[in-house]
């Protein structure tokens, strides 16, 4: 087979290197090496055929061979598949009864659980009920009483403050009273005190005028003629007003 395609190579390659004939498409090739390459051809295809042949003879062979065992694949799967399929089946039913049951035993125990906290829920409520109401008696009770005191201390303190009042008030009065009593007192004192220093300024305004006049009758005696012994003397100073 493969001398047939050297030929073939060799027969293009001449074809391609002949010398064309003016004005044709047409080549002059070498006659004696074309026929022998095509002798070599001509040679070498009937042992390819043969060989070819026997590639399809066995080609149908495996083919048969192969339906025949692809057959039988067949078969023994699909029995294969229906035992497996059977099995498959018997497995579902008895997980599928063994889910039931179980199922059945979950909601008979859930029912049960339900109803045990359902009463348990049930007795709760009612104790908190119980404790709430009395807890809010006890509170409702606690806030009267709270209130009561409240109000008892509120008029205690009001009474309380009253009194403070009418106290405070009395001491205003008192306060006003003394301060009305230190003005009269303090006018009172002020007014003898004008009274006594007006009557010093007057003793001492006498005393200055008479010694004015001492100091001025001695001045004027002193200015005299001095008299003989045996006159009369006249006493320098005279402090009589």
């Amino acid at each position: 087979m493969y001398r047939v395609f050297e030929a073939l190579d060799e027969l293009v390659t001449i074809v391609e290197e002949a010398r064309g004939v003016p004005m044709t498409s047409s080549c002059v090739v070498p006659r004696g090496d074309t026929l022998e390459l095509l002798d070599d051809i001509r040679d070498a295809l009937p042992g390819e055929v043969d060989d070819a042949q026997d590639v399809l003879d066995k080609r149908d062979q495996l083919i048969q061979t192969a339906r025949t065992e692809a057959a039988e694949t067949v078969t023994t799967a699909n029995t294969e598949a229906d035992r497996t399929v059977a099995d498959a089946q018997a497995e579902a039913e008895r997980i599928l009864a063994d889910a039931r049951a179980r199922a059945e035993q979950m909601m008979g125990d859930a029912h049960g659980e339900a109803e045990r906290m359902v009463a348990a829920g049930q007795a709760e409520f009612q104790n908190l009920t119980d404790r709430s109401r009395a807890e809010s008696e006890r509170m409702i009770q606690a806030g009267r009483d709270a209130y009561d005191r409240a109000i008892e201390d509120g008029r205690a303190e009001q009474a309380r403050l009253v009194a403070q009042t009418e106290v405070v008030q009395a001491a205003h009065g008192e306060a006003a009273r003394i301060v009305d009593e230190a003005h009269v007192e303090a006018d009172k004192q002020r007014t003898d005190c004008d009274a006594y220093v007006d009557g010093k300024l007057a003793e001492f305004s006498e005393l200055l005028a008479t010694t004015l006049r001492t100091v001025d009758s001695g001045r004027n005696h002193l200015r005299s003629p001095v008299n003989l012994p045996g006159n009369s003397r006249t006493s320098l100073y005279d402090y009589q007003a």
